[in-house]
């Protein structure tokens, strides 16, 4: 890692450090014991009085830098991490040089580009810098920056699920992705998709995640890997509205395609339609099956209405689908 960059770091954090002294006095007086907290991959206690990102980048940088509290990196990154959940661009380069330079956390320099990344999207010029030294992958973002809802209520990674017995899945979501839903139901209509459908694909494919990625570049809440996206009209897949829409639009087209099968069109979904042409019906990767099988716990009509105009049938509806 080269000295320059950690130079520049050091001259761009030096500023902040000033307040990060003023503050420490009151940082001391906190009682840190009672409460212990995990975010994904760190653990420990904590410090949770403060309530504002600029509080808890301000106490972040006390402890990555020893002053007025105990030099602690670890609790650092926590306090980073936390900040960068809420967007906030300086905790994201923070915690992505925190991950570049092995402090407080492993060093994964696929994890720092991503962070970087989204720093510098938000326009962090010291972010954008910093992305030359640490490579071109992209890594997956911390889970500590799960929303705490998500994370409480779920173990780490575990897939958006439901128990069978409950009438509608989306009733209870907790506010963040209560926004998120708000957004589907009020386009949903517009592409004559249910919201229900829509609001399945998007637990399975992201658990409402707007920056989610995967590792074959499908992005954001709906998971629109570049060439579905242009194919739709996509300029943003990390907006809200952008990637909804996008969505919206790819589900219209495979429930027209397969002629309101659910399965086929949540299979092409996953596969593509041309994996589900190919093998006449759900092709047998074991990721799309239960990827099939988990779209239809949450939405429950086999059926769903299509609009034939939009495209002539896939050839394997007339002859029938293989489960």
């Amino acid at each position: 890692m080269s000295a320059a960059w950690r130079e520049g770091r050091r001259s761009h954090v030096e500023p902040r450090r000033t307040l990060c002294a003023l503050l420490a006095c009151a940082f001391a007086s906190f009682a840190f014991a009672d409460e212990v907290v995990t975010f994904g991959p760190f653990a420990g206690g904590a410090a949770r009085p403060v309530t504002t990102t600029t509080d808890l980048i301000a106490q972040g940088l006390a402890y990555e830098h020893g002053e007025g509290v105990p030099k602690d990196q670890r609790k650092a990154a926590m306090l980073y991490c936390e900040a960068a959940r809420d967007g906030d661009p300086e905790a994201q380069f923070s915690l992505g040089w925190m991950f570049a330079n092995a402090r407080g956390v492993t060093r994964d320099d696929t994890v720092a580009a991503s962070l970087f990344a989204l720093a510098a999207a938000a326009g962090h010029e010291q972010a954008r810098r910093s992305l030359a030294f640490v490579g071109d992958d992209r890594g997956p973002l911390p889970e500590c920056m799960r929303p705490i809802e998500a994370a409480s209520d779920l173990p780490p990674g575990a897939p958006f699920e439901i128990t069978l017995d409950d009438p509608d899945p989306f009733l209870g979501l907790p506010p963040w992705k209560r926004k998120i839903a708000d957004v589907v139901v009020q386009l949903a209509p517009r592409y004559a998709v249910d919201p229900r459908l829509a609001l399945a694909v998007i637990a399975v494919e992201s658990n409402f995640e707007v920056k989610a990625r995967s590792e074959k570049d499908a992005r954001g809440l709906m998971q629109l890997i570049p060439e579905t996206a242009a194919r739709f009209n996509v300029r943003d897949a990390y907006d809200i509205k952008d990637n909804v829409r996008g969505g919206l639009a790819y589900l219209r087209w495979l429930l027209a395609y397969y002629r309101g099968q659910v399965q086929l069109a949540a299979a092409a979904y996953n596969a593509g339609e041309k994996a589900v042409d190919r093998y006449r019906g759900v092709p047998p990767y074991l990721e799309t099956r239960e990827y099939v099988k988990r779209i239809q716990r949450l939405f429950r009509n086999d059926v769903h209405p299509y609009d034939a105009r939009i495209v002539d049938p896939s050839p394997i509806v007339a002859e029938g689908p293989k489960s």
